[in-house]
């Protein structure tokens, strides 16, 4: 109870219950090593371009942290980007001294940008329709707020680019597709290109060079030197955007869905025993209690707190277990927030560049790890290589979010099936009208099973496959991307399948003479009657169920 409570805890901080009001000012926020981001601040800035700017402290680390990696090059330490992987050799000298101290020579500096921009087009490789500017923006507030710990080694300059790119509301154009989900290598590559002046961007909604966009708003192009490129795309900042904005969206879908089953269960004239503080308390579940308090919450003043001669004292499992089907999926979707808390906040970079403050105690005891300490005029530091890359933690709980929403589709489906049966509900038949003598609903059962039969595909666990990459380095993935797309198309599809919900639990609802419905369905109902009407006699229903789907998404 205690986990879940801190569970809990961290989506209402994150403010994940929605909160917000779109078009309301929002003031800057300010990034540092003082600040933990929430999944709602990376949303405000996603979606309400809410602007940026970064604390003195954090920028402090952003240069020390590049100072660290020029050191270790100074040192002889080799640095990928730098003194290794450039065309650098013998005959090319790493330093020269001014005024007595040593500095990484012009030679060498004019080579690592070379190697950098070069190595950002290397890795631009992805495929598919570009990714929405939403999903982009996020990914980029992300990097940069982990850019201020000065782990990423980058110099200030690129943090500073980051920002002027968010805060102008200029967004690389990025492929949706091309990650194994160890960094977005081949996806972030593309933020890179848009920095140096080599790739397209959108900018007051238009794609263009991005050359031309910064030319216009005198921002110099990028000139990546050291690790520079390595950070800009070693990095799953994008897809733990997606993911937090995924993870949002499936929030505001799941707190309507309480009401929406309550809206069912009247029109079902269900049995609310199960849902009872009494029946709860025998099974201590709580996730499933915490739904099944918002359940009761969202029948206070229904008639199915009345005695009635006509309910059943067992209804259908699909409706019977419902607290458990919303409190799993809640329950996962809760520790997917934790996990995401602790990445959108934290370093996964490699290698990884750490301060004198934060070297790790192991250093002092072991020769293996006190060769990567730094050492200069500046200081000490280190340069460590970490599998901090590995996005699995994130990876997994995606999944579960995915197999536990997959149930839902499927209890929502029976839900609609049961409703439609006169010996379960004592309406109708396929809830017909008095006025109807035709088929009412009793064709359109096919379009929902099929919505559910593919959130079950798509629920399919994608980090079970992968490939042997990169001469045999790279022999595991976490296919993040593809799970977090996976939830994307469970939610939509989740959102057809509740437009048939309102359809035809409205139906029920209307078709139960002299019923009181409680006062939350009781405002649902009224809201839903202004989009979409009772239906009476025989009509396409297609429009209809379009309408309805876009009145659940707006409704609040």
């Amino acid at each position: 109870m205690n986990h879940y409570r801190r569970l809990w805890a961290v989506l209402v901080c994150c403010g994940m219950l929605f909160v917000w009001r779109t078009g309301v000012a929002r003031p800057v926020l300010e990034l540092g090593p003082s600040h933990r981001l929430t999944l709602q601040e990376v949303r405000e800035v996603a979606l309400d371009h809410r602007p940026v700017t970064l604390s003195e402290a954090g920028m402090r680390n952003v240069r020390r942290g590049h100072e660290i990696v020029m050191d270790a090059a100074l040192g002889g330490v080799p640095v990928y980007g730098l003194n290794v992987g450039v065309g650098w050799n013998k005959d090319h000298p790493v330093f020269h001294e001014v005024n007595g101290r040593k500095v990484l020579s012009d030679d060498l500096l004019t080579l690592s940008v070379r190697f950098n921009e070069m190595s950002l087009r290397a890795h631009a490789a992805g495929v598919g329709k570009p990714m929405s500017a939403d999903v982009v923006r996020a990914g980029m507030l992300i990097r940069l707020n982990t850019f201020l710990s000065g782990a990423a080694g980058v110099q200030p300059e690129v943090a500073s680019m980051y920002v002027d790119y968010l805060n102008h509301d200029i967004t690389p154009v990025i492929p949706s597709l091309g990650t194994v989900g160890e960094a977005d290598i081949t996806l972030a590559s593309h933020i890179g290109l848009a920095m140096i002046g080599e790739w397209d961007v959108f900018y007051q909604g238009k794609r263009l060079p991005a050359a031309e966009v910064m030319k216009q708003l005198n921002i110099a192009p990028l000139k990546p030197v050291g690790k520079d490129f390595l950070s800009i795309l070693s990095t799953n900042s994008l897809t733990a955007g997606q993911a937090t904005l995924a993870a949002l969206d499936t929030q505001a879908f799941l707190d309507k869905q309480v009401r929406l089953f309550a809206f069912m269960l009247e029109g079902f004239n269900g049995n609310v025993a199960p849902f009872s503080e009494t029946a709860v308390a025998a099974r201590p579940y709580a996730a499933m209690a915490q739904e099944a308090g918002r359940i009761r919450a969202a029948l206070v003043g229904s008639d199915l707190w009345r005695r009635s001669a006509d309910r059943a004292l067992q209804d259908p499992l699909s409706f019977r277990t419902m607290a458990y089907t919303l409190g799993v999926v809640q329950e996962n979707l809760l520790r997917l927030a934790e996990d995401l808390q602790v990445q959108i906040n934290a370093s996964d970079d490699n290698p990884l560049v750490l301060r004198q403050a934060v070297i790790a105690r192991d250093a002092a005891q072991s020769d293996q790890l006190r060769a990567y300490r730094v050492t200069s005029e500046q200081g000490e530091g280190a340069i460590y290589p970490t599998a901090n890359f590995n996005f699995l933690p994130v990876a997994s709980k995606v999944e579960y979010l995915n197999l536990s929403l997959a149930k839902l589709a499927e209890s929502m489906v029976q839900q609609l099936i049961r409703l439609e049966n006169p010996e379960l509900t004592g309406l109708p038949r396929f809830l017909a009208a008095k006025t109807n003598h035709g088929h009412a609903f009793g064709a359109i059962q096919k379009p929902f099973v099929e919505e559910s039969i593919r959130i079950k595909l798509l629920a399919q666990p994608a980090s079970l496959y992968g490939a042997t990459l990169a001469g045999n380095i790279e022999d595991t993935t976490s296919m993040s991307g593809l799970a977090v797309r996976n939830t994307e198309q469970i939610l939509d599809a989740l959102y057809h399948i509740a437009a048939f919900q309102l359809l035809e639990g409205a139906q029920a609802l209307e078709l139960r003479d002299g019923f009181a419905p409680s006062a939350s369905s009781k405002a649902l109902l009224a809201s839903y009657r202004q989009r979409v009407p009772f239906i009476d006699q025989d009509m396409p229903y297609s429009g209809y169920i379009e309408e309805s789907a876009k009145f659940w998404r707006a409704y609040r």
